[in-house]
C-alpha cells in the first residue's frame, strides 16, 4: 500500500493547488523519482502542462501529456485518465475522487486547500484511505 500525503494550504487562492502541484512533481523530479499527475479534464491537464514550464523562473522540469505520442516518457506525466496503465512512483491527485489503481504508487499526494468543496471531499478522499488500511500523513503549509 502507498504513504498518502495530504498537503494543506492555509488558504484558497485561485492557482494554489496548481502550483502546489507543479512544487511537488518538481522536488519529486529532482529527488529521481517519476511522477504522475492526475487532472480532472484536458482544461486543468492543459493548465498544469503550461504551468509547468512557468510556475518558477528557474525550473524545468521535464514532462509531457499522458497518453503518450511517443515510445520515450518523460520523468513527469500529466493526464486524465485513471493511472492503471502509468508506470510511475508518485501519482498527484489532482481530481476530487480516489484515484483507480491508486494502490500501484508508492506515493499517492493529495492537494487541499480552504475551499468548503475541496475540504468536503478531500476529508471523504482521506476516510476512504483510512479503510483501505493507507498509511496517512497531513502536512499544513
Amino acid at each position: 500500500m502507498p504513504r498518502i500525503d495530504f498537503y494543506v494550504l492555509p488558504d484558497r487562492k485561485d492557482n494554489g493547488r496548481a502550483l502546489l502541484a507543479c512544487r511537488l512533481a518538481d522536488k519529486a523530479y529532482r529527488l529521481g523519482h517519476t511522477v504522475y499527475l492526475l487532472a480532472a479534464s484536458d482544461a486543468q491537464a492543459a493548465a498544469l502542462d503550461d504551468l509547468l514550464w512557468t510556475f518558477r523562473q528557474d525550473s524545468f522540469v521535464p514532462h509531457e501529456r499522458y497518453p503518450l505520442a511517443g515510445e520515450e516518457s518523460s520523468p513527469v506525466l500529466v493526464g486524465t485518465v485513471a493511472p492503471v496503465e502509468v508506470d510511475a512512483q508518485v501519482l498527484i491527485n489532482f481530481t476530487d475522487a480516489l484515484p483507480e489503481g491508486f494502490e500501484r504508487f508508492e506515493r499517492v499526494v493529495e492537494l487541499v486547500d480552504a475551499h468548503p468543496e475541496v475540504l468536503a471531499k478531500s476529508r471523504e478522499r482521506f476516510r476512504q484511505y483510512r479503510e483501505r488500511g493507507c498509511a496517512l500523513e497531513t502536512h499544513k503549509l
